[in-house]
């Protein structure tokens, strides 16, 4: 089995390449981002300074009344059911990166083996123009000494 091969057949190599494949798509998107985020702070700055202003002192309230009510003997239970939804949700992130990752693989392998075909066939015309011309310049050379 050739290196080639091994890493085609790899999930984790899949992974990677689909994550920089994700990664370098988001990039190109975050111009575009910035600037949105950029007009929704402009547009909501004033709002949310007075509402932060209006609604401290209720939120120290609230606060208050929920750390009395929280009962901490539900604390291990809940740590472990999240934890538990994260490694699935790892698990489905890594596949989803593995099988874009396939995609731009398979799609580089189709490019490659399209340039492969056309130098193949560019050597083909090639060596026929080679060929015709030594023949032309053959019997030029007759000619010539003729």
């Amino acid at each position: 089995m050739t290196l080639a091969t091994k890493l085609r057949d790899n999930k984790p190599v899949y992974t990677a390449v689909g994550a920089g494949d994700l990664a370098v798509e988001k990039l190109r998107e975050l111009p575009d981002t910035v600037i949105k985020i950029r007009e929704t702070v402009a547009k909501y700055r004033v709002e949310v300074r007075d509402n932060v202003v209006k609604y401290r002192g209720e939120v120290r309230e609230n606060v208050t009344k929920l750390q009395e009510r929280v009962d901490t003997s539900d604390l291990p239970g809940a740590a472990v059911s999240y934890v538990t939804h994260a490694g699935s949700r790892a698990v489905e992130l890594i596949d989803v990166l593995a099988e874009r990752g396939k995609k731009v693989v398979n799609k580089a392998d189709e490019v490659g083996d399209e340039l492969e075909a056309g130098a193949k066939e560019t050597v083909r015309k090639a060596k026929a123009v080679a060929s015709q011309t030594k023949k032309t310049a053959q019997a030029a050379a007759k000619k010539s000494s003729n």
